[in-house]
């Protein structure tokens, strides 16, 4: 049944393709969302019954085969379920039927990277997720075409830059056998250069992810696509790629490697993770922000991911399997809050106009369902208690607070620091949110617009909320995991309902109880209220407001007031600069408008990204002269040769 799930989904997702090619909206949104619904039942049939395997066309002389593991299922099925409710919300593309073109693409590339066991179909399914994201943002329209154009293509260039990187990796582990099953042993033959081929992997993956430095594409192609491109890219896509890399660092990557690549993996981690959330600070864009929020949290999964390699390469298999556990938990956690996220900022828009982040009276006019959903997927990236990004986070504190378990000073030094950088960011992630949630969804402007599409991020908000209370049964789907861990690591993080790292000695918490308790807890002010008013009486008096009578609506909070102080307190990481322009009438005497223009400088673009383009456009513009020299004959040896070069590669591999 499994399998047939699968088969299903795929077939309708070519379905919606050829549908969306037609321009056939309704019925390509239709079959998008049963092949939805078909990943959801597979995924969750997965989970219990353990791995699903199947054979599917042969690739030459190459047998493909498709095999979901349990922790890929676990990533697909939450990852899909944000996806499942940005299709059922009110779209907002200016093409949809385009836009449900590529979403199909990007589910059929999620699907097999997660159980493709193969390197050249695992590279197609790879280059499906990238174009799938891009024909999304594309067919959003939500930008001027060229700047909509321009964060696509900056997107596409850094992503073809991983995928370079894993081709190389193909190149080098699958040359003779392009199987996974062989590339752990060609792997451990490399010895000393097991580290580079590892730094491969990690670009290949973590341009996707948002490792430094490509989280830098991250809010322009998040910012000129909606929201519903927002949950897909931050849910499902953001999602089989962990796994992916996951699959490479512990599956594939020799043990005498393992020390270092952890190392590197904690330091990237957390380093993006601080990096991203500053700058998400400063937005003045839900999408922007929320963009910025995402790479933060594949930096925490990553940092995980470290983690779990680092106990790997001291055989400490509990440990290893229960870092790796904690990232799988965190995003999937991460998918259903921020799919809640991304589709209230469509919400807001569509009562707006804009997504800009500014005080709106959204809250208080929409039905209650938009509250709670966008409330519950906020406290959860702000990992407030008792939803799931609090649990997870919880847990990763946990994890990296073993560094004592470990025998190299380097590593426990990594992980420490680690922990530090990791409370910094959730000090940060929560004046994120408060901005985010308080200044974009209360105030006093107007706008009485109805809003729709409120009841699937209502859904999303209650998974939230229900996803950490059922922590300690759902995790029980993960410990047939097929990897080299141990299954027992997963049973010992969970006592009855309570949640422990491997040991309840250590440390313990329940989001269960925990929601018991602030229920019970939250009786005492609410006694304390009603005994006031049954023996004072109810009293109004105005707001106080810095002794201001009335308070103007030009005295409120805005979005950069808000985060000023931590801009200006950390100056050196936002090198901000302000650009005031002035349009005048005939006479420079009289002002006529004043354009005020606010930005933070990026970190890596400056001296990474611009000094290659100018390269490779000097490159250019030099050899072009030659090449292009109007000469037929010159025009058929490149021919030639580029087809010597084809055989060549093809005899060699």
């Amino acid at each position: 049944m499994v399998l047939d799930s699968f088969c299903i989904a795929a077939l309708l997702l070519v379905l919606t393709i050829a549908l969306g090619v037609l321009r056939q909206g309704w019925l390509a949104r239709i079959t998008l969302i049963v092949g939805t619904l078909a990943i959801l039942i597979g995924s969750a049939f997965c989970l219990p019954d353990g791995s699903a395997t199947g054979a599917l066309w042969p690739l030459g002389d190459i047998a493909v085969t498709w095999q979901l593991q349990p922790a890929a299922a676990w990533l697909l099925l939450w990852g899909g379920l944000a996806a499942l409710a940005a299709f059922l919300s009110p779209s907002r593309a200016q093409n949809p039927a385009i836009w449900m073109a590529g979403a199909a693409v990007a589910l059929l590339g999620s699907l097999g990277v997660a159980g493709l066991q193969e390197g050249i179909s695992f590279l197609m399914a790879w280059e499906f997720l990238s174009f799938g994201g891009a024909i999304l943002l594309l067919a959003d329209g939500l930008q001027e075409t060229i700047k909509g154009g321009q964060a696509s293509l900056y997107m596409l260039a850094l992503l073809e830059i991983g995928a370079v990187a894993l081709v190389l990796c193909l190149v080098l582990l699958g040359a003779r056998d392009t199987q996974f099953a062989g590339w752990a042993a060609s792997w451990s033959t490399y010895g000393t250069a097991a580290f580079g081929v590892a730094a491969l992997f990690i670009i290949g993956f973590g341009a996707k992810l948002g490792i430094l430095p490509f989280y830098e594409w991250y809010p322009g192609a998040y910012g000129s696509g909606s929201g519903a491109s927002g949950a897909l890219l931050s849910g499902i896509v953001l999602n089989v790629a962990y796994f992916a890399l996951g699959r490479a660092m512990l599956d594939w990557l020799p043990v005498s490697a393992a020390t270092g690549v952890g190392i590197l993996l904690v330091a990237l981690g957390t380093v993006s993770a601080i990096l991203a959330i500053l700058y998400a600070f400063q937005q003045e864009d839900w999408r922007r922000l929320l963009a910025f929020s995402t790479a933060e949290n594949a930096g925490l999964a990553v940092v995980a991911l470290g983690a779990a390699s680092l106990f790997r390469a001291d055989g400490l298999s509990m440990l290893t399997t229960l870092a790796w556990t904690v990232g799988l938990i965190h995003l999937g956690g991460h998918s259903l809050a921020k799919g809640a996220m991304m589709l209230s900022a469509d919400r807001v828009a569509a009562v707006r106009g804009n997504y800009q982040i500014a005080q709106s009276r959204v809250l208080a006019l929409a039905p209650w369902t938009l509250g709670i959903g966008a409330l519950f997927g906020a406290m959860s990236l702000a990992a407030m208690p008792p939803m799931a990004g609090f649990a997870s986070e919880w847990y990763l504190f946990q994890t990296v607070f073993q560094d004592f378990h470990l025998t190299s000073s380097a590593a426990r030094v990594a992980l420490a620091l680690s922990g530090a950088g990791l409370a910094l960011t959730a000090a940060i992630a929560l004046a994120t949110m408060v901005k985010v949630f308080g200044i974009g969804l209360l105030g006093r402007e107007e706008n009485p617009a109805e809003v729709t599409g409120r009841w699937p991020l209502l859904g999303l908000g209650l998974l939230v909320l229900a996803y950490a209370v059922a922590l300690p049964w759902t995790l029980a789907a993960l410990v047939r995991d097929g990897w080299p861990a141990v299954p027992a690591a997963v049973a010992a993080m969970v006592r009855g309902p309570i949640l422990v790292p491997l040991t309840p000695h250590f440390a313990f918490i329940s989001p269960p109880l925990l929601l018991l308790m602030g229920v019970l807890l939250a009786l005492i002010p609410l006694g304390l209220l009603g005994w006031s008013q049954h023996s004072h009486g109810r009293r109004r008096v105005p707001v106080w407001g810095h002794g201001l009578r009335q308070i103007p609506a030009e005295n409120a909070v805005t979005a950069l007031a808000f985060s000023n102080a931590l801009r200006e307190f950390y100056s050196f990481v936002y090198r901000p600069s302000t650009n005031t322009q002035k349009s005048h009438t005939d006479r420079h005497y009289f002002v006529r408008e004043v354009h005020f223009n606010y930005s933070q400088a990026p970190v890596f673009g400056p001296w990474l990204f611009r000094p290659a383009v100018r390269l490779v456009q000097n490159l250019s513009d030099r050899i072009g002269l030659t090449l292009q020299n109007g000469s037929l004959n010159a025009y058929l040896a490149y021919i030639g040769i580029l087809l010597i070069v084809i055989l060549g590669s093809v005899f060699y591999l």
